[in-house]
This record gives C-alpha cells, sequence and structure tokens, in this order.
C-alpha cells in the first residue's frame, strides 16, 4: 500500500527536475504520511492519536 501511494501521490503528480528535488519532495510527503495521515492499522487514526491514546489507557 504504501508503494501505491507514494507513486500516486508523488512520483505521478510531479516532473522533476533533479534527483534533489524528489527528495526533497518524498522527504516532505514522508513526514506528513508518518505523523498527520490517519492510517487503516492504527483504526484511522493519525499516529499522534494513537499514541496519545495509549499514553492514556
Amino acid at each position: 500500500r504504501f508503494n501505491r501511494t507514494y507513486r500516486t501521490e508523488v512520483l505521478d503528480l510531479y516532473l522533476f527536475k533533479n534527483l534533489e528535488q524528489v527528495r526533497k519532495i518524498t522527504e516532505e510527503w514522508l513526514e506528513m504520511y508518518n505523523t498527520e495521515r490517519p492510517h487503516e492499522a492504527l483504526n484511522n487514526m493519525t499516529p499522534i492519536e494513537y499514541r496519545n491514546m495509549k499514553q492514556i489507557a
């Protein structure tokens, strides 16, 4: 699923001028993907929401 999402949300959306641009956009996208995006494996919660719920429990 990660590969499909990366392809549709990054690789298919941009025409990159150089490898540095790919790295920069990928880094920004990964930060969002790993912190702000809901994950099915976490009951559709963001990782931060899931962590906070586990700390309370």
